[in-house]
């Protein structure tokens, strides 16, 4: 039976992406004593994500690839910008590397990556972590059910059995 809208979907995917040369790289692994659980069709996954999902059944199993364009951009070499150090004021400056938890003017929360430090800026990079790569999915659908009207109400599934979460 094919998956449907307002429907609570567990599966465990094994994902990896692409680096600089092309070359595919582990990034993340659930499983069936761990998996992922979410309501399906309401827009809480990659829109092609859910479309490659679509026609399976529990037990279910497939591979699929996502391009940039249909997961999380490709990268805009504009989303780089320069926080004044007077951001810091009061701790220490952030280390090359650093993800910084960052929110604009309307609220929205997001990630930057530090890229330089120097004495006048902390240069980040505002481009999603996995812009510009493909996404290499290996999915097996573990359950599905109807969401409760809980989940419903608060436009998230609450675990396999409806009653995890919060």
């Amino acid at each position: 039976m094919a998956l449907e809208k307002n429907n609570v979907v567990t599966l465990k995917y094994v994902l990896h992406t692409n680096d600089e040369n092309g070359e595919k790289v582990f990034v993340e692994e659930t499983s069936a004593e761990n998996p992922m659980t979410f309501l399906y069709g309401v827009g809480m996954m990659i829109p092609k994500f859910e479309d490659e999902i679509q026609n399976l059944a529990v037990g279910d199993k497939t591979s699929f690839e996502i391009a940039p364009s249909e997961g999380y951009g490709e990268r805009n070499p504009e989303a780089i910008t320069q926080l004044p150090v007077d951001m810091f004021q009061g701790q220490e400056l952030p280390p090359v590397g650093a993800v910084l938890p960052l929110s604009d003017n309307q609220g929205n929360n997001f990630q930057a990556v530090v890229l330089e430090v120097t004495s006048e800026a902390v240069i980040v990079d505002l481009n999603h972590p996995m812009a510009g790569r493909s996404l290499f999915f290996d999915v097996e659908i573990l359950n599905t059910r109807p969401a409760t009207e809980e989940e419903l109400a608060h436009g998230h599934a609450h675990g396999v059995d409806g009653h995890s979460g919060h």
